[in-house]
């Protein structure tokens, strides 16, 4: 059975109302309302003990009356208390202890009732009974110490709780500064990762493509056949384009960890136009009035149709291919639906990741994603996103 979950911190209220009802619950123990003045010293006192946080000194020196007289000294050890655990100056914390231990050490002892008490005698007599009342010595002293102990308990526990409260604050500093020192090493790893990807990127991928361009430009010039000439330009412009892309990932690879770069020109709706065109197979662009759609949408519908042409030329060579971008409730659908090919599929390498990415990134953006074959033999792919992601 699972237990209920504890609480991880006592409220301040809690403990200051629990505090305040030990104090209450004491004074009703000693209190004699026929005992006046000192009565309302001791209701004062307690009374007081409210605002301790705020005043704490003001708040003690208003419960030490009470503990003169009448020996109530709950109210005036939970001042102290309050004191040394808030207090910054040393010089606080022990005349407070000092004048506690005096007052319980006067009441304690029944000195103060042979000076000022109601049965008090006159002071030179008092002073002859002194010596009397303090013997036997070592019992005297015995009750000194004892009462002088008593004083000290309070502010010995507010110093602990004060300590372990530094402490506490010490270890949250240290905690913080060793995530801070490993988020640094991990984003260090993560810089020398993609420098690495950088250098593989710009000395094996961009060479290879680089290579696919002038071969392609130079079919372009040498063949006499005008299709040839076509196809022979359209690779070498989607090789261009390629590699100005992977300039700029090359660039932004590079600069990680040095400065915040954006991964821009980042796609939007504006460009399908020029991206189905240049697609290099037969298809159709239909795309509505869309209005709202914030970038990371209009992101993931670019990266949709850019995936599902990709997917069509590869696994269905000589389909045509229709695209349509419309408002769809409160967000936007796009969809792409090819034909069955109608040339032999050449076997091309391929990650099989694109659909798996397009459906997290659809998830992320609060949407959904599907891709399956149509009923007339073809394929269809379809996201649809929320005009504001719920990323954000």
């Amino acid at each position: 059975m699972r237990r209920p979950a504890l609480p991880e911190k006592i409220p301040q209220w809690a403990w200051d109302a629990g505090t305040l009802l030990v104090a209450v619950v004491h004074l009703a123990f000693v209190i004699d309302l026929g005992n006046q003045p000192v009565a309302s010293f001791a209701i004062v006192g307690v009374a007081a003990l409210v605002f301790r946080r705020r005043w704490p000194f003001l708040v003690f020196l208003v419960t030490l009356p009470a503990a003169f007289m009448v020996f109530e000294k709950v109210a005036s050890m939970i001042a102290l208390y309050t004191i040394t655990r808030q207090s910054r100056r040393l010089w606080i914390p022990l005349a407070a202890t000092a004048m506690l231990a005096v007052c319980f050490v006067l009441q304690g002892t029944f000195v103060y009732h042979l000076f000022l008490g109601p049965w008090r005698s006159p002071f030179a007599e008092a002073l002859e009974v002194l010596p009397l009342q303090m013997y036997p010595y070592d019992s005297f002293l015995r009750t000194v110490l004892y009462f002088t102990a008593m004083a000290t308990v309070p502010a010995i526990l507010g110093y602990s709780q004060r300590a372990r409260q530094g402490m506490a604050d010490r270890l949250a500093e240290i905690v913080e500064a060793r995530e801070h020192e490993q988020l640094l090493l991990t984003q260090q790893a993560l810089s020398a990762e993609r420098a690495q990807l950088a250098r593989e990127m710009h000395d094996v991928v961009s060479h290879q493509v680089s290579l696919i361009a002038v071969q392609a430009g130079a079919l372009q010039v040498k063949s006499k056949d005008a299709e040839g000439r076509t196809i022979a330009s359209t690779i070498r412009r989607l090789s261009v384009n390629t590699l100005d892309e992977l300039r700029h990932m090359v660039q932004v690879l590079q600069a990680s960890g040095i400065r915040p770069t954006e991964l821009t020109p980042q796609p939007t709706l504006e460009q399908l136009d020029a991206l189905v065109s240049c697609s290099g197979i037969e298809a159709r662009l239909h795309v509505e009035r869309i209005v709202g759609l914030d970038p990371a949408g209009q992101r993931a519908v670019y990266r949709t149709v850019q995936e599902a042409l990709t997917n069509a030329r590869k696994h269905a060579p000589g389909a045509s291919v229709t695209v349509t971008v419309a408002n769809r409730g409160e967000g936007t659908e796009v969809g792409v639906a090819n034909t069955p090919g109608s040339r032999p599929v050449l076997e091309l390498p391929g990650s099989r990741h694109g659909l798996l990415g397009l459906r997290q990134r659809a998830e992320l953006l609060g949407g959904w994603f599907e891709a399956g074959p149509s009923p007339d033999g073809g394929w269809l792919v379809r996201m649809w996103v929320p005009r504001i992601s719920a990323g954000r």
